[in-house]
C-alpha cells in the first residue's frame, strides 16, 4: 500500500480532538499518590492512549476512535477500551453498533497473547487474544504507541515473546508442558499452553453510554472492576481446556501462519485422530420428561440435559418456510426479459432462484447477474461488447506473469511463493469431479492460471489457500477462461475480506454469527458460553469458503446460487449457520461436547446435510428475526460490498 492512500488524519474529528488534548499521556504513578479521580477507587490509570482506533467495517467513515488505557487495581491490571462519543466520524455509527466493540475492565489474568503488527506503511496494530481463544478486533494506534504500551504492561504481568514469533507476546506463560501437542488437529507449530487462572469476562457485555471526557467512564469501569472482584475467580485447571486454548489460538492469531492454519482446516485428517477429552458438566435446569411406554438411560439423560429449543421448526414451517421449488427453467426464464434481453423486474427473478435455485444449462447466463458481473438492465448486444473488451483485458494481465523469465523469478520472490502455492493447491482441488480429474487435465490448468492472474489483478489480496475452492465451481459453470476469471473477481469483491491478513473479515462474521445465536436461541449460546465455544471457530471453514465442504459439488452450487440473491438477506449464509446448529443442538448440548469434539463432529458433518431443509430453516429463522436479526450484524460486515476507498486488501509485507 502507497503512503499516499493512507487516510487522512488532517480530515479526521477524533484526531483533532485529541491533538487538542494533548497525545498520548503516560501516567505512571507512585504507589503514595492518590489515584485521578477518573478512576474508581483504588484504581491508578498507568497509561491512557488517545485516539486507539477500530476497523470494523472496509469504509473509512465507519472506523470507531477511543481511548486505550491500562488500570491497576489492588494486584490486578485491566485493561479498557472506550470508544469516544459526539465525534462527527464516529456518529455515522449508532451508539449500539459503538458499543458492540467497548472493552471495559479487561483483566489480564483473562488474555493469552497481544500480537503486534508494525506495516512497512500504514499504522501500528495489536490484536489482543483472550485465553478462551477470542481475539479482540486490531486496534489501530494513529499516533503510535504500542511499545509504550507493552512496557506498561511488562512491569504488571508476566509478558514474554513466543519462540515462534517475535511480534507475539505471551501473558503469564509458565512454560508447562503438559499438553503441548495438537495432533488431534495436526495444526503446524504448537505453541506454548497457558497455565494461569482464568475468570472470563462476557466480551459483548452491553455496555452504558459514554462521552470522551465526562464521569460516566469512571463510574461504569468501577462497576464492572467490582463486578470482578466480586465474582469467583479462581477456576480449576483442566489440561483439556489446554488443548482448546492452542487450537483456539490458531486460528485467532493474525501472524505468517494464517495460511497454514487453514490450510489445516481444509484437510481430510481433519475430522480424524481426535484425542479422547474429559467432557466438562453441563448444568441444566431439569425439565419434565414426556411420558413413554419404555426409554433408555442415555435418553433419559439426553432429555434432562438438553434445554428445548426456543424456536420449533415445524411451527416456523407452517408460518414462514416456504416449499422449496423446482429450479428456473429455460421457458420461465425468457419470461423474466424482454426483447432486447434486460431483466424486467431482478427482484422476483432474485425470489424465484431464492426458492429453487437454477437448472445447470442456465448458470452459465444466470451466475453472471448474480454475481454482478453483468447489469440485470444490460441488453444481449451490451453483454457481447462486455465480453470482447473483458476478455483483451483478461488477456493482458494474464500476460503480465507469463512474460516473466526465469531470471526475474528468481529475484521475485513473491511470485515465485504464490505460483508454488497456487500449483500446490489446484492438484488437489475438486480432482473427484469428472471436470477435474485425471493427469494432465486442461481445466486445472486454467484454473491455475485464473487463480495466478488474479494474484496480479489483486496484488494487495493475492493468493489464499481457499481461493481455489471458491474458483472451482465458477469455471465449471462458465467454461470460459475469462468469463470464469471476471466472475470470480465480482464473486472476491463481496468475499475477499474473508481472506485479509488481520482476519477482520473472519472476526466480523464470526461475531455477528454468536450475535444470531444469543438472539435465536439462548440456551445454545449459554452452553457454547459455558464450554469455552463463543468464538465460533468451528464455523470458520463454512463462512470462509461458503460451506463448500460441506455439500456435493451441485448442492454447493444450488446453495451457492440461493444465497448470491441477497433476497431476504446479504447475510443469509449467517442463518444457515444458525441453522445447521440448531438442526443439531441437541446431540451438541445432549453428548455436552467440547470445543475438539464439537469441532470434530462439525467436520464430520460435511456431506451429510439436507441442504433444502437447512434453507426452509434458515429462511424461517431470518424472517422470525427481523430487524433484530439486522441489529445482530454489524455494518459492513461481508459479504457486503465494500467502498471502492483503496482499503479493502490492506496487508502488510509480511503477505506473499
Amino acid at each position: 500500500m502507497l503512503e499516499t492512500e493512507l487516510h487522512d488524519l488532517s480530515d479526521d474529528a477524533d484526531y483533532a480532538a485529541s491533538q487538542l488534548q494533548g497525545s498520548a499521556s503516560m501516567m505512571r504513578c507512585d504507589s503514595g499518590k492518590q489515584s485521578s479521580s477518573s478512576e474508581p477507587d483504588g484504581a491508578e490509570a498507568l497509561y491512557t492512549k488517545d485516539n486507539v482506533t477500530i476497523h470494523p467495517t472496509q469504509f473509512a467513515s465507519g472506523r470507531i476512535s477511543g481511548r486505550l488505557k491500562l488500570i491497576k487495581q489492588g494486584s490486578s491490571l485491566f485493561m479498557t477500551w472506550i470508544p469516544y462519543k459526539g465525534q462527527n466520524s464516529n456518529m455515522k455509527l449508532s451508539e449500539k453498533d459503538r458499543n458492540l466493540y467497548t472493552i471495559r475492565a479487561l483483566p489480564f489474568t483473562d488474555v493469552r497473547s497481544i500480537r503486534r503488527h508494525t506495516p512497512a506503511f500504514g499504522w501500528q496494530y495489536i490484536i489482543v487474544v483472550l485465553s478462551a481463544g477470542l481475539a479482540f478486533p486490531p486496534l489501530y494506534f494513529y499516533n503510535g504507541g504500542v511499545k509504550e504500551f507493552l512496557a506498561a504492561i511488562k512491569q504488571h504481568v508476566f509478558l514474554v515473546r513466543s519462540a515462534e514469533d517475535a511480534n507475539i507476546f505471551l501473558v503469564n506463560d509458565f512454560q508447562n508442558p503438559l499438553q503441548r501437542t495438537l495432533s488431534s488437529l495436526e495444526l503446524p507449530r504448537a505453541v506454548s499452553v497457558t497455565t494461569g487462572q482464568s475468570a472470563v469476562t462476557p466480551v459483548g457485555e452491553s455496555p452504558s453510554h459514554e462521552n470522551q471526557d465526562s464521569g460516566g467512564d469512571a463510574r461504569d469501569e468501577s462497576a464492572s472492576f467490582s463486578r470482578y472482584n466480586g465474582r469467583q475467580r479462581q477456576r480449576n485447571h483442566d489440561p483439556a481446556w489446554d488443548i482448546s486454548i492452542n487450537v483456539l489460538e490458531k486460528f485467532s492469531f493474525v501472524t505468517k501462519f494464517a495460511r497454514e492454519t487453514t490450510s489445516q482446516l481444509f484437510s481430510d485428517s481433519s475430522s480424524n485422530g481426535f484425542s479422547d477429552v474429559e467432557r466438562r458438566t453441563h448444568n441444566s435446569t431439569p425439565i419434565d420428561l414426556p411420558h413413554k411406554a419404555s426409554i433408555t438411560v442415555d435418553e433419559v439423560l439426553n432429555e434432562i440435559l438438553v434445554t428445548p429449543d426456543p424456536f420449533d421448526f415445524d411451527k416456523l414451517s407452517l408460518a414462514w418456510g416456504k416449499p422449496r421449488q423446482p429450479p428456473l427453467g429455460s421457458e420461465e426464464w425468457a419470461t423474466f426479459l424482454d426483447s432486447e434481453g434486460r431483466v424486467m423486474d431482478s427482484k422476483a427473478l432474485r425470489k424465484r432462484i431464492f426458492y429453487g435455485g437454477v437448472e445447470h444449462n442456465l448458470r452459465q447466463e444466470i451466475w453472471a447477474f448474480l454475481l454482478g458481473y453483468h447489469s440485470y438492465d444490460s441488453t444481449y448486444a451490451e453483454r457481447e461488447y462486455l465480453r470482447s473488451v473483458k476478455k483483451s483485458e483478461y488477456e493482458t494481465i494474464k500476460h503480465q506473469w507469463q512474460s516473466i523469465s526465469n531470471e526475474q523469478a528468481r529475484k521475485f520472490t513473491k511470485f515465485r511463493e504464490r505460483k508454488g502455492l497456487i500449483e500446490k493447491d489446484v492438484v488437489r482441488t475438486d480432482r473427484s469431479v469428472p471436470f477435474y480429474e485425471g493427469d494432465d487435465n486442461r481445466n486445472v490448468d486454467i484454473l491455475r492460471d485464473i487463480l495466478l492472474t488474479y494474484s496480479f489483478y489483486n496484488f494487495n489480496l493475492g493468493y489464499c489457500q481457499g481461493m481455489s475452492d471458491l474458483l472451482s465451481p465458477i469455471l465449471f459453470v462458465m467454461e470460459d477462461e475469462p468469463e470464469a476469471f471476471w466472475c470470480f473477481v465480482a464473486l472476491m469483491e463481496r468475499l475477499g475480506p474473508n481472506f485479509n491478513r488481520d482476519q477482520n473479515g473472519m472476526h466480523t462474521q464470526l461475531f455477528a454469527l454468536s450475535k444470531l445465536v444469543e438472539f435465536l436461541d439462548v440456551p445454545l449460546h449459554n452452553y457454547f458460553k459455558q464450554n469455552d465455544c463463543l468464538n465460533y471457530f468451528f464455523c470458520f471453514r463454512w463462512v470462509l469458503i461458503q460451506f463448500k465442504r460441506e455439500f456435493e459439488y451441485e448442492k454447493t452450487m444450488r446453495l451457492w446460487e440461493v444465497l448470491w440473491t441477497h433476497y431476504l438477506s446479504e447475510h443469509m449464509h449467517l442463518y444457515v449457520c444458525v441453522a445447521i446448529l440448531k438442526r443439531y443442538r441437541n446431540k451438541i448440548m445432549g453428548e455436552q461436547m467440547d470445543f475438539d469434539t464439537l469441532l470434530k463432529f462439525i467436520n464430520e458433518l460435511s456431506c451429510q446435510i439436507d441442504v433444502d431443509a437447512i434453507l426452509k430453516d434458515a429462511e424461517a429463522l431470518c424472517l422470525s428475526a427481523g430487524e433484530n436479526g439486522v441489529a445482530c450484524i454489524p455494518p459492513g460486515t461481508p459479504p457486503s460490498l465494500p467502498a471502492d476507498d483503496g482499503f479493502l486488501y490492506q496487508q502488510d509485507d509480511e503477505v506473499l
